[in-house]
């Protein structure tokens, strides 16, 4: 280990990211990416867009393949996991997961590429969520420049659904749209994998269970988070 200037590394969570002095990012693990596609085998197609050209926010749409009669699908608003800082919405974990639930479901997802710590602390993963479903939202008046959720999306049949970290966030977008709209959807349902939920400050169970800690060590900070500061993961 680097004991002095850049490459001193201020942060060491092993097999998952390094963070230096400087401000570097290295991240060990989720890092693979694959295009977006027509998948052979389920007929289900993919693409990449661009939500909110000022941040350069991105998302990848799926759009099933056993719809004949071009009715309105419901709409799932999708978001990965990865502690918010690691894996994206182009991990091809996430792309062959939405493919398969896609075939069974027949619903159109759109998967958010929201920004990830250390570089972007939260607010910005919520920040970027809350900007996707109010991008999805502008389409539901015949708005919005997105074919797809125009000609195939019934707005009025909304989900969201996450995994772990994604889970937290699409919780966090559920409750935002019950006090701040917006106008032209309606979120009928969620559905939470493996939800991460944490305070700043381990409560209960975070704590102690039989006596034991369960928290421990230097992965116990991956959990416990850092919300104020430059850095929050919980995987």
């Amino acid at each position: 280990m680097a004991s002095s200037g850049a490459e001193e590394i201020v942060h060491d969570f092993p097999s998952i990211i390094r963070v230096y002095r400087d401000g570097r990012v290295e991240r060990l693990r989720g890092t693979d990416i694959v295009p977006p596609s027509t998948n052979h085998d389920t007929g289900v197609q993919s693409k990449d867009v661009v939500i909110d050209p000022k941040t350069g926010l991105p998302a990848r749409l799926y759009l099933p393949n056993n719809n004949p009669h071009h009715n309105k699908l419901p709409l799932l608003v999708y978001f990965h996991a990865g502690g918010f800082c690691i894996e994206t919405a182009f991990s091809p974990t996430y792309h062959k997961y939405l493919n398969s639930l896609m075939a069974k479901a027949n619903v159109v997802v759109v998967s958010v590429d929201y920004r990830r710590a250390p570089e972007n602390p939260l607010p910005i993963a919520y920040d970027d969520s809350w900007a996707a479903v109010k991008w999805v939202a502008s389409h539901s008046s015949g708005g919005g420049g997105e074919v797809w959720l125009k000609d195939y999306v019934d707005f009025d049949r909304m989900f969201f659904a996450g995994h772990s970290a994604g889970a937290n966030i699409a919780h966090n977008m559920g409750i935002r749209v019950g006090s701040d709209g917006p106008d032209g959807v309606k979120l009928v349902g969620m559905v939470l994998i493996h939800p991460y939920f944490g305070g700043k400050d381990p409560i209960g169970g975070e704590i102690v269970g039989n006596g034991r800690k369960i928290l421990g060590g230097p992965r116990a900070s991956i959990y416990t988070g850092q919300c104020g500061n430059a850095f929050y993961a919980a995987l």
